[in-house]
């Protein structure tokens, strides 16, 4: 009895930990039944698949065996073995590409890494089309139950993202609780539907069999071809459960995957396939008029929830992504609000809540319609899976030694499928695909000229600033004569190689000193977290006497940077004596970027590096600086 009660209370803890992945995690991918079979079938699209009834078992049968191989294959039982101490995503499989190439595999891992930054830049496409696709496809459902409410669901859309986007800032700690039980009620929801459907043409249970996929392609692959385009929809999501992995763990999301959603998601694809089979006038809303007429206006309701759970699962992988991304020096220094005490990741940042918020209304409002996005939609969604893909076999080969015949073998399986999907969508091009290609590649040209930009900027700052253990001499030795003032002034310096502008300054202008100076340089590592024994390295450079110490603090890329917490851990053994960290000052160098004559970079690139530099968050919030003892100390630079 006494070994019971231990092994009962971590099953309750993984089963909470499997519901909570049910409300973050499956959100995008658990409401693709909404539309995706509706917009295979679409007269709208410009390849439209003809309704027959080889067409209906060869499309359930392509949808089936595309999120089998997808993503049961590549994500859940692949890709999600690839983790950076816990972490996944594409931004994981970047750190870890650095982490394991050789040198002589420099070139190609910061080739595929650059393919992996074009990955996230996407996936801020596929942030701003998911809410707005999602909402839309729900409250569609207001047709189906009164049509006299067509009118009202571009309205009723825009309200609810508005709302969505609104509430973001109060963090979504106080609703996840709730997130769970309501994505459990939508899957048993979508799965009795669909087993109501089935049980009225039983037939359609054969379209599990492969080869009805294989079929539809060979002996139809002209139709077949362009409704790859529209099944692909049918995976969108699939990278939140290798992103969110970090957060519950790749067994619960396994287990959340395994046991509920993908049997959920496939009773509602053959269920609908099963209702348009008996009734072709279905079609045009397969999901909600496979419920009962006494559920609709239940099941409008429940999918519109649904549906803002999954956008709110993708802003905050929004959120996760810029995070991650500024502190590996590919955007500007955001500013980031903790909204849970206890859950990792629940952060908000406002500038990309605001720009998300305008972009979903104005694709809502351009497009109006689920099936008219859902082409733009699904670029998105294939160009990440691909890169992940090709990432993940890359890394795989480093990390584990795995033979190459084996990795060439199933990449080249995977590979194909994904160009398969590729190549459809490309056919969309005119139609809306443009869309997030047009996101990605003006997210992807922001992040690397920031990065070569902010690599410029460096490279004057430190010729200007000089050397530190120089610097450090000509004080002791007495040639830069100065007078000591008690206290302590701490100064925020990028590394231990160069003096801080700010300190330089106020030697060589004032013509003073603190007793006790500590330079601090912040380091982000390509780790989600940085122990705490190993958080902190004091170097006395050269003097252990003079007061004079630089520390370099380490963070990972998930963590919040917070200076005088970081000092207080240090004992006064290692900084020459106590610090004063009550009354202690804090210098800031702050750096105005001009465009200047050198050719570093185009010119259009300078004007979008200092435009981008003026979202930068304030440097005193961003590392909890305590605002009255801050000094800012100006320069300018010219890129």
């Amino acid at each position: 009895m006494l070994t019971s009660r231990p092994t009962g209370g971590r099953e309750v803890v993984r089963l909470a930990v499997v519901v909570g992945a049910l409300g973050v995690v499956f959100g995008d991918i658990g409401t693709s039944p909404i539309y995706t079979l509706q917009t295979v079938f679409s007269p709208a699209d410009p390849h439209p698949v003809p309704l027959t009834t080889d067409n209906v078992f060869g499309v359930v049968s392509l949808i089936f065996w595309s999120v089998t191989i997808i993503v049961t294959v590549t994500y859940v039982l692949l890709a999600m073995r690839a983790d950076n101490d816990g972490e996944g995503g594409i931004m994981a499989l970047i750190t870890l590409l650095r982490r394991w190439s050789a040198p002589r595999g420099r070139r190609t891992a910061g080739v595929l890494a650059a393919l992996g930054i074009f990955g996230a830049a996407l996936f801020f496409g596929d942030s701003m089309i998911t809410p707005a696709i999602s909402v839309l496809s729900a409250v569609e459902g207001l047709k189906v139950v009164q049509p006299s409410l067509e009118e009202l669901i571009v309205p009723i859309t825009a309200a609810i993202i508005v709302v969505l986007f609104a509430v973001q800032r109060r963090g979504t700690a106080a609703v996840g609780r709730v997130f769970g039980p309501v994505m459990i009620a939508w899957f048993v929801a979508i799965a009795a539907c669909g087993v109501l459907g089935i049980v009225r043409y039983p037939g359609i249970l054969k379209a599990l069999s492969p080869t009805y996929a294989l079929g539809f392609l060979a002996g139809n692959f002209g139709v077949a071809f362009f409704a790859l385009a529209a099944i692909v929809l049918a995976v969108t999501g699939a990278e939140a459960l290798y992103a969110d992995m970090g957060h519950f763990g790749r067994r619960s999301i396994t287990r959340g995957w395994m046991l509920l959603v993908f049997p959920a998601c496939v009773l509602s694809y053959l269920g609908q396939g099963a209702l348009i089979l008996a009734d072709p006038a279905s079609v045009s809303s397969p999901f909600f008029l496979l419920v009962p007429d006494w559920g609709r206006w239940p099941m409008v309701l429940l999918a519109t929830a649904a549906t803002v759970i999954a956008s709110q699962a993708v802003i905050t992988g929004a959120f996760s992504v810029a995070a991650q991304a500024a502190r590996l020096g590919y955007l500007p220094r955001l500013r980031i609000a903790h909204t849970s005490a206890s859950t990792i990741g629940q952060i908000y940042v406002p500038w990309i809540n605001w720009l998300l918020m305008i972009s979903v209304l104005t694709l809502v409002f351009a497009f109006r319609t689920s099936a008219a996005l859902a082409f733009a939609f699904g670029m998105a969604v294939i160009c990440t899976i691909t890169i992940t893909t090709l990432l993940f076999f890359y890394v795989a080969r480093l990390r584990w030694g795995t033979p190459t015949w084996l990795l060439a073998t199933g990449a080249a399986v995977l590979l194909l499928i994904d160009g398969l999907f590729v190549a459809a969508n490309l056919t969309k091009l005119l139609h809306g695909a443009w869309l997030p290609l047009l996101i990605g590649l003006t997210a992807f040209t922001i992040m690397t000229t920031w990065q070569r930009g902010r690599a410029i900027v460096t490279a004057e700052r430190q010729r200007r600033e000089g050397s530190l253990t120089e610097f450090v001499a000509e004080l002791a030795d007495g040639t830069l004569p100065t007078s000591t003032v008690h206290g302590t002034a701490v100064f925020l310096n990028r590394g231990a190689q160069t003096a801080p502008l700010a300190l330089r300054a106020n030697v060589e202008h004032n013509h003073i000193r603190h007793r006790h100076v500590v330079i601090m340089s912040i380091e982000t590592e390509p780790v989600p977290r940085i122990p705490a024994a190993e958080r902190a390295t004091v170097d006395a450079l050269g003097y252990t006497d003079d007061g004079i110490v630089h520390v370099t603090v380490r963070y990972g890329y998930i963590e919040t940077p917070d200076v005088p917490a970081a000092l207080r851990a240090l004992h006064p053994d290692q900084t020459e004596g106590p610090l004063d960290l009550d009354h202690a000052s804090y210098f800031l160098s702050k750096i105005e970027l001009r465009g200047g004559p050198e050719p570093t970079m185009a010119r259009w690139r300078k004007r979008l590096f200092i435009a981008t530099s003026h979202i930068t968050a304030d440097a005193a919030e961003h590392f909890a600086l305590p605002r009255d003892r801050t000094v800012i100390m100006g320069s300018h630079i010219d890129v």
